[in-house]
């Protein structure tokens, strides 16, 4: 018995890192998601779908991540990190809400958990959007 608790601990914290990871990579995610999805619908099968999915959204990250890394003015880098950080705020926000709907009785705390939590995922989103670009720095430099 003590097992099996230990184990749905162990799940869902899991289950929360796997949430505030797509939380985090919300518009490449979706990207992908809705490739995958025409893909399939034009007939290319589970795994082909699958394919096409993980490339655009692979390819949605390199292309912002490229972005925010050549970009010299100050205002576009601006908008390339809102462009891929709003939605990740939304989606933390949105995780935040679903997840203390029945917990939190007050509304006003709860609007308060999600608000912090979706500025903590649009935050730390713009954080994951410039390390690579950090580390390619850090490569050119040695």
């Amino acid at each position: 018995m003590v097992a099996v608790m230990f184990m749905s601990v162990a799940l869902i914290a899991m289950l929360c890192v796997l949430a505030y990871t797509l939380a985090v990579y919300a518009l490449p995610f979706m990207l992908g998601l809705t490739a995958a999805h025409f893909a399939y619908q034009t007939g290319s099968g589970f795994i082909g779908a699958g394919l096409v999915g993980l490339v655009a959204g692979g390819a949605a990250f390199g292309v912002l991540a490229l972005l925010f890394d050549t970009l010299r003015s100050p205002t576009l880098r601006l908008i390339v990190a809102l462009v891929f950080a709003t939605p990740a705020a939304v989606a933390g926000y949105a995780l935040v809400h679903g997840v203390t709907k029945e917990s939190v009785p007050s509304e006003i705390w709860r609007q308060i958990f999600c608000i912090i939590s979706g500025g903590f995922v649009g935050v730390s989103a713009v954080m994951r959007l410039a390390i690579p670009a950090a580390t390619l720095h850090l490569t050119r430099t040695r």
